[in-house]
């Protein structure tokens, strides 16, 4: 059974300590947007409703927005609001690219530990069988 998450409980999360906040925000937003959890087309919230749900100064928000709209992720219509693109394929290159560093980032740790690549993916299948039957099978 597959846990939906509504928009601001994904929203919800810690920030870290190594990175500008409004860096890690533009990447979740990013991660949720390419997630579907916010669709193609969304209004997402005012400027000030995420900085309530997140805790931020809106300055921070608008800055992780800008850089969303520079990717071309989020439009903005002056009256009405934020949107999520309507550009499926652009989603679909954002979910790959971001698929692809978490792929990378996964073999460079297991590479850390002296695991070789074929190790690391025998690691993975054996992970995958073990997941068979749980709700993360049907995510991926």
């Amino acid at each position: 059974m597959q846990v939906i998450q509504s928009k601001e409980e994904a929203l919800h999360f810690n920030f870290s300590s190594g990175k500008a906040i409004y860096l890690q925000l533009a990447e979740k937003l990013e991660l949720l947007i390419a997630a579907g959890t916010y669709k193609p087309g969304d209004k997402l919230p005012s400027v000030r409703e995420l900085a309530l749900t997140v805790k931020v100064n809106p300055n921070t928000i608008q800055k992780s927005l800008g850089l969303l709209e520079e990717k071309h992720l989020i439009t903005t219509d002056r009256t009405n609001g934020k949107f999520v693109t309507t550009d499926r394929e652009l989603l679909k290159s954002t979910k790959l690219a971001i698929a692809k560093k978490h792929a990378a980032a996964f073999l460079i740790k297991m590479g850390d530990l002296g695991l070789k690549k074929s190790e690391a993916l025998a690691l993975l299948k054996e992970v995958d069988a073990n997941l068979k039957g749980t709700s993360h099978e049907e995510e991926i």
